[in-house]
């Protein structure tokens, strides 16, 4: 259930990721490997995203990455 807060609308976790098409784990990781520049949080202190920061969790989640053997990146 997504909240509205100061007339943004906000996503939870578990919406996030039913929205991105991605497991809870995989949020968590991509969130501590930086992914998300920065992050809201709510009174509480949980995590919530906006619509833009589910648009950038999607374009993570079509991302492919090529790994050489020498450990070289190359992003496509």
């Amino acid at each position: 259930m997504s909240i509205e807060i100061n007339g943004q609308l906000y996503y939870r976790t578990a919406e996030a990721c039913v929205r991105t098409g991605i497991s809870r784990a995989t949020l968590f990781r991509w969130l501590k490997a930086g992914i998300l520049k920065e992050t809201h949080r709510d009174r509480r202190g949980w995590r919530i995203f906006t619509e833009r920061d589910l648009d950038l969790l999607r374009q993570e989640a079509v991302t492919v990455r090529i790994e050489y053997a020498g450990g070289a990146k190359l992003n496509e």
